[in-house]
Order: structure tokens, then sequence, then C-alpha cells
């Protein structure tokens, strides 16, 4: 559990002394709402300010976690003690703490502060609450987490197909589930693999101490069949006690032999705000694979609880949003048939690969750096010509293949990088429309390109010790970029100018519309609680295609030079805001907003400038090289 994978970082922790490279390495997961004052060399009185943790939400963690605030603007002489662990006052009077939690539900911080020179002096107990996970019962032989039952939803499978379950339960019982008016009964066995540590710690953890968790004596897993299941009773079985719990979960059956077709529509209430795509993840619930465009027809042959299973092909399915499936008229056949001769047709900007097909069949867009294979699922291959319409330099090839009986794939080889495309129908007709790279000149590789740039939220955003708000940051840091680009011969636009909120699909259009060369999204970056920001901090860059790794690695390599910071790498991650196909792009999270020091850096003038500058530079190095 938590507390075993952060025992090791209390003992990191204890000392709570704050390094000027700060703290780690999530997508602004941690914020608060309260004090938003900006960082000044002023003298204040003193006075004790907690910025986060928010009293409203519980802390998310069950060995220790982090407290910031301020005691005063330019305090930094004052002494600051929380629950007795000496804390550093930056020289503007922000701190950051990293405390040991009680086993408790609430968590009482005494917080102590004294000025070196004089009376002054404050104290305050500020006290939160934390998430609680399932204890069993002092002196109890025999118990149930049911907090711990995995799944718990409605679920539709069709007979033959089954789900794993799990739960956590009494180490060295017998564990089963059974169903009322059922013979039937499903064992299950120990888990023996090691323990899980938290989310925070997988994605966001640097020290790989953490994840060296012992198998959990307490966990069960079993596989249950796909047959009609409600009210299934699981029972632990210790000697002659038994403990037992409803299962709170309902499996139905689907059958095979008639097909539910449906068509995915994401904008049903006709708002106009969809970005007319529906997102298809390999597993429920989980990352972004696959983008079905508005009108896209498959076969839907599971659910589990939001989401429906679509069958792309014999080999592959995907899930999506309940709310984005449409059930078309029973009895209407399955998608499907024969895909015929293709068509390139070149223009002056890009080239649009015209694909005939029986109907609007699912599909995906492979993206490798000189290649792009459009793979079609439910078909097969009839391509007798592929026609491509001039011989231009751009393709140097197009092929196609049969790799599986109901999916053909088409590849176009490019004589340069990719640099972006999108997908449209026209009638029956699938259009991939391919961007051709811009000419750079190396010398100059900045003029005459369009760069957007997007000031990362509102709305929400992370809070630094002072309260400084993200929003302000990242705007302030976008305008100093938008004039070094711009004085480089760029033309530089922001997807917003001031404080209101801007959803995430219009950004990413608003660079669409303008044909944006590269989009970079500017971001401070916060932590998911109990992931300790002493030893997890730094400069990251996320992009999401790969045509945009090489430039997360120059935003990168920019950043790290003109802030300074520890380097945690560039990552591939699943933003909005780099996910849209058209251009190469990437968020950057320079510094961390919960770092006394790094938050100073970005409230003035000289950090701002210099995070700027890291922006504008990775652009620069990246366009250079797609010039050579």
């Amino acid at each position: 559990m938590l507390a075993a994978s952060l025992r090791h970082m209390r003992l990191i922790g204890a000392a709570l002394f704050v390094a000027a490279t700060g703290a780690a390495g999530g997508g602004c997961a941690s914020s608060a709402t309260r004090h938003p004052a900006s960082v000044s060399a002023s003298h204040e009185p003193l006075h004790i300010t907690i910025v986060y943790p928010d009293t409203a939400d519980p802390i998310q963690a069950q060995d220790s976690s982090f407290l910031f605030g301020s005691v005063g603007r330019g305090r930094g002489d004052v002494a600051l003690s929380v629950n007795g662990f000496p804390v550093r006052v930056s020289a503007a009077g922000t701190w950051l703490a990293w405390i040991p939690l009680p086993s408790d539900s609430l968590a009482r911080f005494q917080i102590v502060a004294r000025a070196a020179a004089g009376p002054e002096q404050q104290e305050t107990t500020f006290v939160a609450r934390i998430a609680q996970s399932y204890r069993p019962p002092a002196g109890a032989t025999v118990w149930i987490d049911t907090t711990s039952f995995t799944p718990t939803d409605t679920l539709a499978f069709p007979a033959g197909e089954g789900i794993h379950l799990s739960v956590r339960a009494t180490p060295g019982a017998q564990v089963r589930l059974r169903m009322e008016g059922k013979r039937t009964q499903v064992w299950f066995v120990p888990d023996t693999l090691p323990g899980e540590p938290a989310w925070g710690i997988r994605a966001f953890g640097t020290d790989t101490a953490s994840y060296r968790l012992p198998p959990a004596a307490d966990r069960y897993v079993a596989w249950l069949p796909a047959e009609p299941l409600c009210d299934a009773i699981v029972e632990v079985i210790v000697g002659t006690d038994t403990a037992r719990a409803v299962w709170p979960l309902v499996l139905d059956t689907l059958d095979r032999a008639h097909p539910a077709v449906i068509v995915l529509n994401d904008d049903t209430a006709h708002t106009g705000k969809s970005d007319s795509l529906t997102v298809g993840k390999a597993v429920p619930y989980g990352t972004y694979n696959w983008f079905f465009p508005l009108g896209t027809i498959a076969v839907a042959t599971a659910r589990w609880g939001s989401q429906t299973r679509l069958q792309l092909s014999r080999g592959a399915v995907a899930w999506v949003n309940n709310a984005d499936v449409v059930a078309l008229a029973p009895g209407t056949p399955p998608p499907g048939g024969i895909v015929e001769s293709v068509r390139l047709v070149p223009g002056p900007r890009s080239l649009v690969l015209r694909v005939p097909l029986p109907t609007h069949v699912p599909f995906k867009v492979e993206e490798e750096e000189k290649n792009l294979t459009l793979r079609l699922y439910g078909v097969a291959s009839d391509v007798n010509w592929m026609q491509y319409g001039g011989t231009d330099p751009y393709v140097t090839r197009m092929s196609y293949a049969q790799p599986a009986a109901d999916e053909v794939t088409l590849t176009l080889a490019l004589a340069g990088p990719v640099w972006g495309y999108r997908t449209r129908w026209s009638g029956r007709d699938l259009l991939l429309e391919i961007r051709r790279p811009p000419v750079i000149d190396p010398r100059r590789p900045l003029a005459g390109r369009t760069i957007v740039l997007d000031p990362g939220h509102p709305p929400v955003g992370a809070h630094g010790p002072s309260g400084l708000w993200e929003p302000v940051a990242t705007l302030a840091v976008a305008q100093q970029a938008k004039a070094l680009l711009e004085r480089a011969g760029a033309t530089v636009l922001l997807t917003r100018t001031d404080s209101n909120p801007v959803d995430l699909f219009p950004r990413t259009r608003f660079a669409e519309e303008h044909d944006a060369d590269v989009l970079v999204s500017i971001h401070a970056n916060a932590l998911p609680d109990g992931v300790n920001p002493f030893t997890n901090n730094g400069t990251s860059v996320y992009y999401f295609h790969p045509r945009s790794a090489a430039l997360a690695r120059a935003l990168d390599r920019a950043l790290v030079v003109e802030l300074g910071v520890r380097d945690l790498g560039m990552g591939r991650g699943d933003y909005a805001l780099v996910r849209n196909p058209w251009f190469p792009s990437a968020l950057t999270e320079g510094m961390f907003m919960m770092i006394p020091e790094q938050e100073a850096m970005l409230a003035s003038p000289e950090g701002r400038l210099r995070y700027a500058r890291g922006v504008a530079r990775g652009i620069e190095e990246f366009l250079r090289g797609m010039a050579r």
C-alpha cells in the first residue's frame, strides 16, 4: 500500500530542507484556491498562511505528504517548524514542508513561526482530513475489505468471455464467490505478484526504491466466466469463522449471433463545441489510442459501466464512452466490405489520399518518422491501382498490405519527416490529408513561421506557497516568449490573452485554424499528494505524436540550460494540448509552483524571461534541426 511505498521518503524528508531546485514531476495535480497573492521583496508583519492542503478535500496519502504557504512577504528572517520539524523559509517568506502523517483520519499540523530578531511570534494549528484506506477491525479473525472489490460496475460480455476479480481479505483464508440460487461458485487464489505503488509514485516518482513492494498477503484474485450475475456473495472462511458481503457487481451476457451495430456521434446535443472525434481506449477508462471521426460505424460487443467495447476487427477492440454511441436499427449489417483503388491528390500545402470505402469503417493512422500508415478495420483489400496523381517529391512510394483477414493497411513513404495530417469523411470516402513540411531557412529558422503559444489554464491551475496562480505566471511567460519569437521573424498567436477560462478543444482548434507550424503549451508543475517534492523535481516536457519528440527534446534541453533546474526529461503524455495531429506540439512544465524558490522565479520578470527564452530557443532549435 501507499504507506509502505512512502516509508523511505519519510527518512529522506524528515530534515525538511528545500533545495533550490525544488519539487517533482506530475501534471499540475495539486492546487489551492486561497490567498492569490504574488511574491514581493517588501517586508510584512509575521503571519502564517497555509495555501495547501485545502481543508475542503482530504489528503490522498497515508504515510507522508507536503504542505506549503508563507509567513509574510520578505520574511526570510523567520524560523519555522511544523510538528517540531524545522522548515526552511525562503527569502520571499514562503515555505514548503514534507511531514509524516498520523494513522488517523485527521492530521493536525502545529506550526510555529518566530522572528530571528525581536519578539514577533505566531503559532497556529492547521487540521486537514486524510483519505482513509480500509483497516481490519481490531481483533477480527476474519474480514473483507468491501472497498477493494474490483470490478464494481454493471458489465455485459458475450458468453464464453470472462473478467478478472480482485478482493482484499484475511490472509490465509479461503475465499469464494457464490451466486444466490445457483450451484456455481468461483474460488479465489492468493495474488503472488508484488504490490503496486500509488499512481502518483508510478507516474512521477524518480526514486525506484518506492516500487519495491512485497506481495500483499491479503490480496486474492479469480476469473469469472461471463454469465448472468447479480447479488453475488463473497465469503471469506478461516476455520469455523466466515465473513460475507454482497459484491456490487451486475454481469449480463450478450448475443454474438445478433451483433449490435452503432454509429459514433460525440455531439448528439448539436452544441457545435465538439471536436467531432470519439476517443478509443485499449481498456475501459484507459488512455487514448484511437481517434474515430463523427459517423464511424462499428459493432458493439461489451459494456463496462459507462464504456462500450467496439469490435474493430477479429483481433482488435477499442473502448469508447457510452455517451458517444448511437444504436442503429436492429438488423443493420456489421460494417465491412472491400477497399478498392485509391488516389493521391497533391496540392500546394498538402496532399490528400482518397480511399473509397463501402461504409464508415473504423481506422487508425499510425505514424513513423517518414511513414504514415492508414489501418482500416473490418475490410479486405482489392487495391488494384494506387494512383499518385503526379510525381510529387514528398511521397516517394505508396504500398498496401493485408496483415489480417479483415485489416488493410495503406502506407505512404515520405521523402521528409511527418509534419502533420488530419482525416475526414467525404460521402463514403475517407480522406487522409498530409501536410507538407514548411520550407525552413536554417540561418533564420523562425522567419515566416506561425507559432501558437498556449498559456496553460484557466480553468483551474496550481497555486504556489505565496498564492501565485499558475495561469497568471504562464500568461506572463507566453507574452515574453511571443516578443522573443516575433523578434526572430515568427508570427506568434496566443490561445488566450487574459485570465478568462478557455476550454481545451478551442485552444487546439485555434492553432489548427491558424495553420500553426508549431504549438507549445506553457505550464508550471505541481505534484499529487504523497510524492516527495524534495526528491522529485525539475523541468519536464511532454509530447504525444512521434513527430513531436524532437520538439520536446529541444525544449527540454533549452529550458534546463535557462532555468538551471534538474532535468526530469521528456515524456510521452496523454494531454489534450499535444494530441492535435496537424502540427508538432509539446507541453512544457518548466518549474514547480510549489517550490518556494521556483515560484519566486515565476513571479519575477527575470525568471519569466528565462522561461520564455527557453521556450523560444527550444522552438528555434527544433526548426533548425528540421531545416537540415
